[in-house]
């Protein structure tokens, strides 16, 4: 888990002191492997094609040449994009609540008083039997506010939501597949997850 301590406008490391008291704020950040356990294999894949789409284009000319270097660019300029929102995605987390920076940019404020919990379950990863480590933040009418998955986030990370926001978290241990989770819990899941599937 990468964390630290701000203040509640601030993601920057030091102590944290909010109009004249302290709150500490923590950060979570997804797993820092993440970015190498995608990119590098998408580097692997990438780099032979390119270099084979050039040579086979380069004798074709100057303007087939330039059109493989401007998809070149283009795909690195995604490549550095997608670094740079993986860079920014966070959770923060304090008494009064949490504020969620996604990975496509959205800003997500949930306060404090409309938390009611935090559950914390393992799905089935499709039609295999490998689990997958879910947090769910709840409100009283039992939908989802924010979730953390054991795909991006580690298990230290979601250990520290509750104790951080105060409040009781919930843990359930048998496994269940998404179809069961829509079935028991339906606030907590997208509209398009578990239809459908059955568990294996």
């Amino acid at each position: 888990m990468s964390t630290t301590r701000g203040d509640a406008g601030d993601s920057s490391a030091g102590a944290a002191t909010t109009a004249d008291r302290g709150l500490g704020v923590l950060i979570l950040r997804p797993r820092p492997t993440l970015a190498r356990s995608i990119g590098l294999p998408v580097l692997a894949m990438a780099v032979p094609l390119f270099v084979t789409v050039v040579w086979v284009l380069g004798p074709l000319g100057p303007a087939a040449l330039a059109a493989a270097i401007a998809g070149v660019l283009v795909f690195a300029g995604f490549a550095a994009l997608a670094w740079h929102q993986y860079r920014r995605t966070r959770i923060q987390v304090s008494r009064l609540g949490l504020v969620e920076c996604g990975f496509f940019g959205r800003l997500q404020r949930v306060a404090r008083d409309e938390v009611a919990g935090v559950l914390r379950l393992d799905t089935y990863r499709g039609d295999t039997l490998e689990t997958v480590h879910q947090l769910f933040v709840v409100d009283r009418a039992g939908r989802c506010l924010v979730r953390m998955r054991g795909t991006f986030w580690d298990d230290d990370a979601m250990d520290a939501v509750a104790p951080a926001l105060g409040v009781e978290q919930a843990l359930r241990n048998e496994p269940v597949t998404l179809a069961e989770l829509r079935a028991s819990d339906p606030g907590l899941l997208y509209w398009f997850e578990g239809l459908g599937l059955h568990r294996p």
